[in-house]
């Protein structure tokens, strides 16, 4: 039987069309950008309550900020065989803590780098966000606007119009619940590290699918507009990376009633006053790896 004969070319058909289909759909997944619309488009943002800053007058360092509103500081430690880069960030309003969207839109693979993001938003420091585009579900809230309110039983940090965290279980409330409650961001990654002053992970805790070891993003509140950001190196010779529990060792070292893990590995990006912080690499290379989002302040 030839090659080419009836039975041998259904097969090359099918071949040939599930080879597409799959080809298709992880393009759909990871490379073609799909630009989405908000579940609910509030006016929140005309009710965004910006307060315009001066920088003018700030005092800068290359580890530090201090205008009127705005306090930050960065101190670099070397713990758990990693480089750790911790911010200390006061500010006079909850209004001076933000987050943006890569491009200024939201959708499937949609990305730009944090440092462009921050770049694009005036920011005076950023990291990388939760990266909502690499998934189909968890809550999107983003400067009160909801984006997204598929539930994917997530454990989110719900940041308030008054800049205090709360950490909650999708399973339990709904995203227009928790909009029509006052939430100002929403991240969906997690787990939470702290919660009620407490760890609330243990040596076993892991994100999946993830290495006990890595390179971290992650956010804390100490007390009312005090926060503390986390980014540490990982995956190279030099920075081994933290687990989540070291992760809030460090949080609850710096006084932390709640902290939340964010979107880590090759993702992992302290920008500061025009500079990356850190050293963000996967494992393989080096350089800043495009996101969907960052937090900024």
């Amino acid at each position: 039987m030839r090659l080419f004969d009836k039975p041998f070319r259904w097969a090359i058909v099918f071949g040939l069309t599930l080879a597409v289909f799959s080809a298709f759909v992880l393009l759909d997944a990871f490379v073609i950008p799909r630009v989405g619309t908000a579940v609910i488009p509030a006016a929140a943002a005309d009710a965004d309550p910006s307060v315009a800053g001066d920088t003018a007058d700030a005092v800068i360092t290359a580890t530090s900020y201090t205008d009127e509103n705005v306090s930050i500081t960065i101190d670099t430690v070397y713990v758990y065989d990693t480089m750790v880069y911790v911010a200390d960030i006061r500010v006079s309003d909850a209004s001076y803590l933000k987050t943006a969207l890569a491009k200024g839109l939201y959708g499937r693979n949609i990305k730009e780098t944090t440092s462009d993001m921050a770049e694009d938003n005036e920011a005076i420091f950023a990291v990388n966000g939760d990266y909502y585009g690499f998934r189909d579900d968890g809550y999107v809230i983003r400067n009160g606007v909801l984006y997204r309110a598929v539930s994917g039983g997530n454990e989110d940090l719900v940041i308030d119009s008054e800049g205090n965290f709360t950490i909650i279980d999708e399973s339990e409330v709904s995203a227009q619940a928790l909009l029509s409650a006052g939430a100002w961001q929403v991240l969906s990654f997690g787990p939470a590290l702290v919660n009620g002053g407490e760890i609330t992970v243990s040596a076993d805790s892991e994100v999946d699918k993830s290495a006990s070891s890595n390179p971290r993003t992650a956010i804390g509140q100490v007390s009312a507009l005090h926060y503390i950001v986390i980014v540490s190196d990982g995956r190279s010779d030099e920075s081994e990376g933290l687990s989540l529990l070291e992760l809030a060792e460090l949080f609850e070292n710096y006084g932390c009633a709640v902290a939340y893990n964010l979107d880590g590995g090759g993702s992992a990006t302290m920008w500061f006053n025009g500079e990356v912080v850190n050293v963000p690499t996967n494992g393989r290379s080096y350089g800043e790896r495009k996101v969907s989002d960052i937090v900024y302040f």
